[in-house]
């Protein structure tokens, strides 16, 4: 299986989760409410924060084309153009962010979705792309991308395996392998039920590449459960507080549950362990104490033959395992055995 290396960072089988803290547009266009989303991420011990870097009128038309529309929940937005109008990060925050990330001693990330995004990312010195899910199926934007040669973490919602394969063809075609997919689902909240982690295995065995996981979800129970399964990346969206006005806020976590994530994620990755089915050390006393052994029922005088109503079954385990009750019944002791004293060969 292939390794994709972020960074000082490796991704893939036998690393460590590769965490990303998506701060995504909940900044609210505020830069010190920015900056205290990546002290957030850097305090629950994330590796990487993510923002989007978009301007509306380079990701959507300004069309009344009914299905642009948005309902009542948006307060007061009317349309999809207007809602990315409003939370647009500013481009001249980008280096700021980037130099305070750096400072905090976290990875800046941040997904473009436009050729100028791109291009100013790069200049960032930005490790790695990673592409959103709406954006998989541009082809030729991910052939842009791809030429950059640097690691991408694709999304991958809505797509068939079929259209999974041809983003891979795209990018592998510029000559860059460097890739890992995430599996995701897109519904703001998705529900759990319709979450389908057995998908990274499909995408595991059928792409040989590195796999994840991008979560919409409420709480945190399927990010968990998606390293449990294998994933080397979760992505999750957080924010300072559900309560902020803005879409992406009402299903992010807060900042307490971004730091128990992280640290269920860890305890889960040294859970998860070796496939190797043996006696761990911490197990050792219980091994002898816990596990029963052949004992002397009744004291039992030298040359006399063994019989079972001799012998009783008990904790601890420092005689004959069990399995040998029957092969020590018949045998003659070879001393004088005291009751409750363990049977071991060399008394038979």
């Amino acid at each position: 299986m292939r390794k994709i290396k972020v960074g000082n960072r490796f991704i893939g089988d036998n690393y460590p989760c590769f965490i990303i803290a998506e701060a995504g547009s909940n900044h609210d266009r505020d830069l010190g409410q920015a900056k205290k989303l990546i002290d957030v991420a850097v305090e629950a011990g994330a590796d990487a924060v993510k923002f989007q870097t978009f301007t509306a009128d380079k990701i959507a038309a300004n069309t009344s084309h009914p299905i642009m529309q948005l309902g009542q929940e948006y307060e007061g937005v009317p349309t999809l153009f207007e809602l990315y109008k409003g939370l647009e990060l500013p481009r001249e925050w980008q280096t700021e962010l980037k130099r305070y990330a750096d400072e905090k001693g976290i990875m800046f990330l941040s997904t473009p979705f436009d050729y100028d995004a791109v291009e100013e990312l790069d200049a960032l010195g930005m490790e790695c792309y990673k592409i959103a899910s709406f954006e998989m199926v541009d082809i030729p934007f991910l052939k842009y991308i791809a030429k950059k040669q640097k690691p991408i973490i694709l999304s991958t919602g809505m797509a068939a395996m079929g259209e999974i394969e041809e983003a891979l063809q795209a990018i592998y075609g510029q000559g860059n392998e460097q890739v890992v997919l995430l599996h995701c689902g897109i519904s703001y909240p998705m529900p759990v039920e319709e979450v389908n982690l057995a998908a990274m295995d499909t995408m595991k065995q059928a792409f040989q590449v590195p796999i994840g996981y991008s979560d919409h979800t409420l709480g945190m129970t399927v990010p968990i459960a998606a390293v449990a399964r294998g994933a080397k990346v979760i992505e999750k969206h957080f924010t300072l507080d559900r309560k902020l006005k803005g879409p992406d806020h009402k299903f992010a976590i807060e900042p307490h549950e971004l730091k128990a994530m992280v640290k269920a994620i860890r305890d889960t990755e040294k859970a998860i362990g070796s496939p190797v089915k043996a006696l761990a050390q911490v197990e050792e006393i219980h091994h002898r104490r816990g596990r029963r052994s052949i004992f002397a029922k009744t004291d039992i005088p030298k040359g006399t033959i063994i019989t079972e109503d001799m012998l009783a079954v008990l904790r601890p385990g420092i005689g004959l395992m069990p399995k040998y009750f029957d092969i020590v019944v018949g045998r003659v002791a070879q001393n004088d055995i005291k009751k409750n004293e363990p049977i071991t060969w060399d008394k038979i």
